[in-house]
């Protein structure tokens, strides 16, 4: 007999607790709580990485044997805003073929494909290169000592990395991260 009225509480207790939650979502209707610790909210908002892999220009899959992954070297920024800061004259001088947002210029964990990209065109040996003409450049925003990648840039990179992989069917030796990568 005590059993049933331990099950009974129980449930009783279960219904209560699903009916005020019901409550308090509706209540909030279209406005979720902010961005706690454990909220995805933001990064479901962004668009799969797979639509960013495509571009205007005919993809080999031999054409690209690498991907190296480096830091911009500011805090902030979006296209445009590291083409101004390299003294670049359009943002279609970018020297990458992706570019991953910290939040601070786009919207964090945001992958924009560059020209580059667009036009399967190789990037051009700098100070920082890895590769070689078929190696695929990420710029991650962030200058690698004070402001490190967000765990959503971090989530999105490895995802668009993996769908490189994928379609052109590049080794995992191949991949080229900075020192200090998560």
């Amino acid at each position: 007999m005590s059993d049933q009225s331990r099950v009974a509480k129980v449930l009783v207790a279960l219904l209560v607790s699903m009916t005020t939650g019901a409550v308090v979502l509706m209540a909030l209707g279209n406005n979720p709580p902010s961005a706690g610790a454990f909220c995805l909210s933001s990064y479901y908002r962004l668009g799969p990485v797979k639509e960013a892999i495509p571009s205007r220009a005919c993809q080999s899959p031999d054409r690209w044997g690498s991907v190296e992954i480096y830091y911009s070297g500011t805090e902030a920024g979006n296209i445009q805003y590291l083409a101004s800061v390299q003294g670049l004259s359009t943002p279609e001088d970018l020297n990458c073929h992706f570019l991953i947002c910290n939040g601070f210029g786009g919207p964090d964990g945001q992958v924009q494909p560059t020209e580059k990209w667009q036009k399967q065109c190789s990037s051009v040996p700098d100070q920082s290169w890895y590769g070689g003409l078929a190696t695929i450049r990420i710029c991650i925003i962030a200058d690698g000592k004070n402001a490190h990648p967000t765990n959503c840039q971090a989530k999105r990179t490895e995802a668009l990395i993996e769908g490189l992989c994928r379609a052109f069917s590049i080794r995992p030796q191949s991949i080229f991260y900075p020192g200090d990568w998560l």
